[in-house]
């Protein structure tokens, strides 16, 4: 029997965007062959979370390949070669169980957010992009390859209510109860720190946005709630269907 025979309308649905998900951070350059990881909540329960399969690249994943787990650490797909990776599930099952409110979290380690993480300053506000994440945006030291299941409980404190984090000296994080908002903030998210990377590389002195203006624009941006990455996904889904829509398998 196909697994989309298996699960519900809602678990394939979220299947395929989170596959779809999978297939666009690496088309717009975020992924890491296969060190990072994105998850999404399965609906109706509870307990469960979907987590790509270690070892497959971000570009193979489908919807029938990604792997449900629960929060001790369960694998509850049986039919597969692959585990999931343990500092993914150290991750993610902290932000998923210690938000309610989250849906779908997403970990990158590109090259701007790492070079963002490693710099005392953190995320400065100096571009457009980077107005949705002032003064909402967590920071969590390194404690090394997120493998401590200690660490979940620090990763809950530090997240906080923010829907973004940096990682210091490792990555980026974001949050959000739809998949499509949650990857549009972090192609914003990583767009704003590579602003601020090629800004800081040329030595010129930086215009820094006023505090008043900043905090107005992203109290615009953060009313808009998830409306922009909703909007955008039909069209991401279009592009990945005449590229290759085998994530939907």
């Amino acid at each position: 029997m196909a697994l989309r025979d298996d699960v519900t309308p809602e678990e394939w649905q979220t299947r395929v965007d989170l596959a779809a998900c999978y297939r666009l951070v690496d088309f717009y350059g975020m992924s890491d062959m296969v060190g990072t990881h994105i998850s999404a909540r399965v609906p109706r329960e509870p307990d469960a979370f979907l987590l790509n399969p270690y070892g497959m690249f971000f570009n193979e994943i489908t919807a029938s390949s990604l792997i449900k787990v629960n929060f001790d650490g369960e694998q509850l797909t049986k039919d597969t070669e692959y585990s999931v990776i343990p500092a993914g599930f150290t991750i993610h099952s902290a932000v998923l169980e210690g938000r309610k409110d989250v849906f779908c979290a997403l970990h990158t380690h590109t090259r701007a957010g790492m070079g963002v993480s490693t710099m005392e300053c953190g995320l400065l506000p100096l571009t457009q992009h980077s107005m949705r994440f002032y003064e909402c945006i967590s920071y969590h030291d390194y404690e090394g390859v997120a493998t401590n299941l200690d660490e979940r409980e620090r990763l809950q404190r530090d997240l906080g209510e923010n829907d973004a984090m940096i990682l210091r000296n490792h990555g980026l994080l974001t949050c959000s109860r739809t998949i499509p908002d949650a990857f549009n903030l972090m192609f914003r998210l990583e767009k704003s720190c590579q602003a601020q990377v090629d800004a800081m590389n040329t030595g010129a002195e930086l215009q820094f946005v006023p505090h008043a203006v900043a905090t107005h624009s992203r109290d615009g941006m953060v009313k808009r709630g998830t409306q922009l990455g909703d909007m955008g996904w039909p069209g991401h889904l279009r592009r990945l269907d005449r590229m290759d829509p085998s994530y939907k398998h």
